[in-house]
């Protein structure tokens, strides 16, 4: 049953409106403006208002105005019931929100038929909100599974490349970890504001582990190679970058829509190997012609190399790192970019620590 309040100052009216409608539902009766916002407010809430306008100390315009204030009364609908009968008067009640005005003395055909088509309106209203918030809810919990599979493949692809390199280890989470501090110090800086938005930042990070998926076309006689490559050698290992690229811009293709990852990862696969002074691959790009998203994972990459162990060196301690990231600042590095790193330089040391691969970093512990 439907529970319906009614509210008015004579006992007359309240016992003729009672009499008629609580025999088709639940009817509770206040005498006041206050007690009908605290009923109003109250468990069983009322699915319908029957309001009388003239009260004394709160008439019944100053009640829906406050009902219609609190977000826990906003919703329930009003009828006023009322001596008022001018166009006026009924225009003002619509106008607060009322959704129906009938006038005194009431005919009990005309307040049943008015109360039954309220009624079944609100139902409909809160059927309505209620599939759409189960409606919002299935849409997040696919959207969330639809994120958790693109998480979940972006690794997938990435460990291809980490496969053929076994000992880079952690470097995907560690370098994800790094570029992700890069960015929330970088992300008020006037030069990358525009760029480092909370979800660019997202996309930055989710994309990051893609960096090195070109790899998995190098040969490993040349990938794995013990020792220094040969002029010739490094030629074909450089070819890893734009290998990356085509690789995801061919996903990119087969791709229904646009995926935002994919070019930023396409994007950071072709271009972290570019130097700020232009020295560097696959294009020789140079300052700001760099992608953001690049500048930061060279920062990021390089940082991982010189502190880990590798086949063909061995680590770095962590003040050589640092010396070289130094060096670095305006050759190899956006300047900006070196100085966030020296601001977030714990930070970097607390990732390494954290995703340290066994004997990987003899310089790096939790407590450096």
């Amino acid at each position: 049953m439907a529970t319906i309040l009614i509210v008015d100052d004579t006992p007359e009216n309240l016992a003729v409106l009672n009499g008629l409608l609580s025999p088709l539902h639940r009817v509770r009766a206040v005498n006041s403006g206050q007690r009908a916002l605290q009923a109003a407010a109250s468990r069983p809430r009322p699915d319908l208002i029957l309001l009388d306008v003239m009260m004394p100390e709160m008439d019944g315009y100053e009640v829906i105005r406050r009902l219609r204030a609190d977000v826990a009364t906003a919703d329930i609908p009003v009828i006023f019931v009322t001596a008022l009968d001018s166009s006026d008067d009924e225009e003002h009640g619509l106008s607060l929100g009322a959704v129906d005005y009938i006038t005194k003395p009431i005919r009990p055909a005309i307040v049943i038929a008015r109360v039954r088509t309220h009624l079944e309106l609100k139902a409909a209203r809160d059927l309505l909100r209620d599939h759409n918030r189960s409606l919002g809810e299935e849409i997040m919990r696919r959207m969330a599974d639809n994120l958790q599979i693109q998480d979940v493949s972006i690794r997938a692809l990435a460990r291809l490349a980490e496969i053929r390199d076994p000992e880079t280890g952690n470097h995907l989470r560690r370098t994800q970890g790094y570029v992700h501090a890069l960015a929330m110090e970088l992300r008020s800086h006037p030069r990358f504001a525009a760029f480092l938005t909370p979800h660019h930042i997202e996309v930055l990070v989710k994309s990051a582990p893609l960096h090195d998926i070109g790899k998995v076309g190098i040969k490993d006689e040349i990938l794995l190679k013990p020792g220094r490559l040969t002029p010739e050698e490094w030629v074909i290992m450089k070819t890893h970058s734009r290998l990356g690229y085509l690789a995801i811009e061919q996903a990119e293709q087969d791709a229904e829509r646009p995926i935002e990852f994919l070019s930023m990862s396409k994007e950071i696969a072709h271009y972290h190997h570019e130097k700020w002074d232009g020295s560097g691959y696959p294009e020789g790009l140079a300052g700001d012609a760099i992608p953001i998203s690049a500048r930061l994972m060279a920062l990021a990459d390089v940082f991982d190399a010189l502190i880990a162990q590798r086949v063909y060196k061995g680590a770095f301690t962590l003040e050589k790192a640092l010396s070289i990231i130094r060096e670095g600042r305006g050759t190899h590095f956006d300047p900006d970019v070196v100085d966030a790193f020296f601001a977030r330089q714990d930070e970097f040391v607390a990732i390494a620590a954290r995703h340290a691969d066994a004997d990987a970093f003899p310089g790096i512990s939790p407590e450096t």
